[in-house]
């Protein structure tokens, strides 16, 4: 057979002899035969346990880091921020830049009123009764632990945090400035408290002193007076004199919770081709602080006091920020001391190879000022950041907002609407024609109601009237808002405000405009909880889970439960509990309403179907459908009840009863004939006794008179064995009979209880006897 040694042969490892054919050959070869009957051989390179490339340098990570600060910052600042400050100044509602002086200068509320007319429903979805997203157990292992992981995230979200006001402020930003960003990290927060102590005696001192979280400083000691020595200790050496002590103790304590925070759009940074947060080449968070802020960090002092000479002003350049807060860009006199100086600290995450294995691990790095001085960096699990976006566009990050779709809008309706009112100014207040020289000119100009006007000669003063041609714009603006209700769902209609816009309607009219302006917002909240919500809910049990290393008690469901995350399954899914299209509150309501009377109607005629669980369930969603979190206050969960006791017994029926007085008399007739049959039998065993007593006196005296006459000996042994076996044989007799009376006795009481319960059966449910079973 032909060898083809070419097949094969590119294993994508590099031959340590491929640049000297005559040098050993250190690889191993393996044969197979193809199908086709070819022979190839496969080479094996033996490798050598070494890395496959160096690993990045601390000097090699620097420009990395510096090269993708300076891209994502071009991208950001150039191209994405000068848009959304676009679209934050058209929400404001300030001036377009083409206003004449003279002309009117209204505007158009459209960006503010559709947002502002989305904020309460997506609000509302996200913070009703029900929760939004649940963690799905991995095994039936997982189940509880999955209810208490879905109870305490949202604990430490809520309360621990103020969710609500970070959601409003991201929603917003999404709304507004097309994506809104969301981190969520582990802080360790240290609290030390300073307090005095004067008397301390020498027991309480030490205690102090032994413990770890305490400082204790400022020692003073004073010593009382010398104790008198008592007689029978003269020559002893006395006890040393007591000591009090006053200090002053710093007590140090950690504590460690989940954050959440709201990041501005112009502070995060991301790679211009980045598709999404987890998929990006680099991500980062920029902000300004201070030296203190770093060193409370953990940062030393000395190695970022001069960094902050290097900042001057806080995102110069960047359009986005500025028009957020301009007052914030004066430059004032403000602090000199070193601690309150601004320092550029950004917080990146970029892919690289650290540990020279060919694969990038994300780093966390962290660098400050403008020179993006490394001051940490180190490996991590996952990029702290999701993104709330209303219109995702595929295969990009950056989507559109509902102001990139309304402030085209805008623009037209402004424009309209100025001269709208340029003509009914005109119409109200027309120019005036005067003849130079015969019109005094102050009359003229005043606007006094009534004024006098004095001319030389009649005529010389003319107004120009202009008709008011205002009103044939009005079908323009209302197109223009049925463009916004298109675009947008948002309608008066759909709020319920306009009673004309819903007048000689159907029901079915209305609640089809009703429904098709909700989709749009159920849209935009499903789209909410499936990126954003889902991700911060992940990722905060993956950092209550690693950092939380000690129980703690909370209160869940009215009840205080002690949560330890550490036996969690941090990789649970995330289920998302918010639908599309399965109708109004109102109507599901409605429906469960119609459910809870089925089952009442189930349970009342004892149907299988229905149990006391099932019912508390629907009234538990009633209730969450009402607004009410903790149906508990109201209705008693029977998972959590002790189990009922057991029913008693039914009072037994009249031909029940009788039938058991019959068997009583019956069976108590059965035992006296027994006690009859056995007294018998005892009296005849005692007859029998007696008379074999006697026989057996009688042949002693025989026996005694036959010695006493003859002389000859009589064999009494012989025969007192002979009677005890007729006596042994008749009590063995006797107790076959007696076991015979007992069988039959059993028999007897069986045929009567079968009796019995033939009675209490329904008359359809008997045998039927035949005629001659009959007696």
């Amino acid at each position: 057979m032909a060898k083809n040694n070419r097949m094969y042969q590119d294993t994508g490892v590099p031959n340590a002899n491929s640049e000297n054919d005559d040098s050993e050959d250190m690889s191993d070869e393996t044969s197979m035969e193809l199908p086709d009957g070819t022979e190839v051989t496969i080479e094996e390179p033996e490798m050598e346990d070494e890395q496959v490339e160096d690993p990045v340098s601390e000097e090699e990570l620097q420009n990395i880091i510096t090269a993708e600060i300076d891209d994502a910052q071009d991208y950001i600042d150039d191209v994405i921020s000068p848009e959304r400050a676009l679209a934050g100044q058209y929400y404001k509602g300030e001036p377009f830049g083409n206003e004449e002086e003279g002309r009117s200068q209204a505007m158009s509320m459209d960006v503010r009123d559709t947002v502002q007319a989305m904020m309460p429903s997506i609000m509302k979805v996200f913070f009703a009764a029900n929760n939004v997203v649940e963690f799905a157990p991995n095994g039936p292992e997982d189940i509880d632990s999955a209810q208490q992981a879905t109870d305490y995230v949202n604990y430490c979200l809520t309360r621990d945090n103020n969710l609500f006001n970070e959601c409003y402020s991201t929603f917003k930003d999404a709304l507004i400035r097309k994506n809104g960003i969301m981190k969520v990290w582990w802080n360790t927060e240290k609290d030390v408290t300073t307090h005095y102590f004067t008397g301390l005696d020498e027991a309480t001192f030490s205690v102090l002193q032994a413990d770890e979280n305490i400082e204790v400083k400022d020692v003073e000691i004073t010593y009382g007076p010398v104790p008198m020595v008592p007689p029978e200790m003269m020559g002893m050496e006395p006890p040393p004199p007591p000591a009090t002590y006053d200090c002053t103790v710093v007590r140090t304590t950690e504590k460690g919770r989940l954050c959440v925070q709201s990041v501005p759009p112009e502070e995060f940074l991301i790679d211009r081709r980045a598709r999404s947060i987890e998929t990006a080449e680099f991500v980062a968070h920029r902000r300004y602080v201070t030296v203190s802020d770093l060193v409370k960090m953990g940062y030393d002092f000395d190695e970022v006091q001069d960094l902050g000479y290097e900042t001057l002003d806080d995102f110069e350049g960047n359009q986005e920020a500025f028009d957020r807060n301009p007052q914030a860009f004066v430059q004032i006199t403000g602090r000199t001391d070193t601690t309150s100086r601004k320092v550029l600290y950004i917080e990146g995450y970029v892919y690289v190879d650290m540990d020279g294995d060919g694969i990038a691990e994300l780093c966390r790095v962290c660098v400050a000022g403008t020179a993006n001085k490394i001051l940490h960096y180190e490996p991590c699990d996952f990029i702290p950041f999701v993104d709330f976006c209303p219109d995702p566009e595929p295969h990009t990050f950056f989507g559109m907002s509902i102001a990139d779709v309304t402030m085209d809008i805008q623009l037209i309706k402004s424009n309209i609407l100025r001269n709208t009112l340029d003509s009914l100014a005109q119409s109200i207040h027309p120019r005036t024609g005067v003849v130079e020289g015969q019109v005094n000119l102050e009359d003229v100009m005043n606007t006094e109601v009534g004024g006098i006007i004095r001319m030389r000669a009649p005529g010389m003063v003319q107004p120009f009237t202009m008709p008011f041609v205002g009103q044939q714009a009005f079908p323009m603006l209302q197109y223009m808002d049925e463009l916004r209700e298109n675009r947008t769902g948002i309608s008066k209609a759909a709020s319920g405000l306009d009673a004309n816009a819903l007048q000689s309607s159907t029901r079915a009219a209305v609640a089809a405009t009703i429904t098709a302006a909700a989709q749009h917002i159920e849209l935009i909240c499903r789209i909410f909880a499936e990126t954003g919500m889902k991700g911060l809910f992940r990722k905060s049990l993956q950092l209550i889970a690693k950092n939380q290393d000690a129980p703690r008690m909370v209160r869940l469901r009215n009840t205080f439960v002690p949560i330890d995350p550490r036996v969690w399954d941090a990789s649970m899914d995330v289920v998302v509990n918010v639908a599309i299209g399965t109708g109004s509150n109102e109507e599901k309501m409605a429906f469960l309403g119609q459910v809870a009377a089925k089952q009442e109607m189930l349970m009342q005629m004892g149907a299988p179907l229905v149990d006391m669980q099932g019912y508390y369930n629907t009234l538990a969603q009633m209730m969450a459908l009402a607004g009410y979190k903790d149906p508990t206050v109201f209705f008693k969960d029977p998972a959590m009840m002790p189990p009922p006791p057991p029913p008693a017994p039914p009072q037994p029926t009249p031909e029940e009863m009788l039938s058991q007085v019959q068997m009583e008399a019956i069976r108590a007739d059965i035992q006296k004939k027994a006690a009859e049959l056995e007294l018998q039998r005892e009296e005849m065993l005692r007859k029998d006794d007696r008379e074999r007593d006697k026989l057996d006196a009688d042949m002693m005296i025989k026996a005694a008179e036959i010695e006493a006459k003859y002389g000859a000996q009589v064999n009494t042994a012989n025969i007192e064995a002979l009677m005890q076996r007729d006596r042994e044989l008749l009590r063995q007799q006797g107790e076959m009979d007696r076991a015979a009376v007992q069988a039959a006795q059993a028999t007897q009481n069986a045929q009567m209880a079968q009796a019995v319960q033939q009675a209490q059966m329904p008359t359809e449910m008997q045998p039927e006897i035949p005629p001659e079973g009959m007696m």
